[in-house]
This record gives structure tokens, sequence and C-alpha cells, in this order.
């Protein structure tokens, strides 16, 4: 008598429509932008130029000045790297 009891009070429950209580969920996820930077143009270098034949004196002024153009050359893909983040 009990099985019989506890069959009809499932039944019951199964006729029942319970409808879901409609709510509003804020999800954010961190969305990938591409950067977009003027391209850093790379510059003639100054020791591109140098022979074999060339003085000591020259090929060294030339040296040197290749290492200023590559250290500025540096700082502006740096700026432009950190201008990404």
């Amino acid at each position: 008598m009990a099985l019989v009891g506890m069959i009809a009070a499932l039944a019951g429950c199964a006729g029942q429509a319970v409808e879901p209580e409609p709510r509003i969920v804020r999800v954010e996820v961190p969305v990938a932008v591409p950067c977009r930077t003027n391209e850093v143009a790379v510059p003639p270098w100054a020791a591109e130029g140098l022979r074999k034949s060339d003085s000591l004196e020259l090929k060294v002024r030339a040296l040197l000045a290749e290492r200023r153009q590559r250290i500025g050359y540096e700082r502006e893909l740096l700026a432009a790297n950190e201008a990404c983040r």
C-alpha cells in the first residue's frame, strides 16, 4: 500500500510543469584585438657601403654611427611594441 502511495505522489509531481525563472547572466570574456601601429622603418645602415679597401678610421666611424642607428631603431621598435599593451 505504501508503494502505491509513493507512485501516486510521484505521478502528481510529474504532471506539474516548473518553468525556470528568467535571469540575466553577464559573462566577461577578454577578446583579442589586433594591434595597429605605424610600421617602424629600417634605416639605411651606415656600415652597409663599406669596402675592404676603406681606411680603418672610416670603418670605425661607420660602425659607431651604425651603433647609434641601431640603438635608435631598437627604441622605436620598443615604443611600437609598448603601444600594443
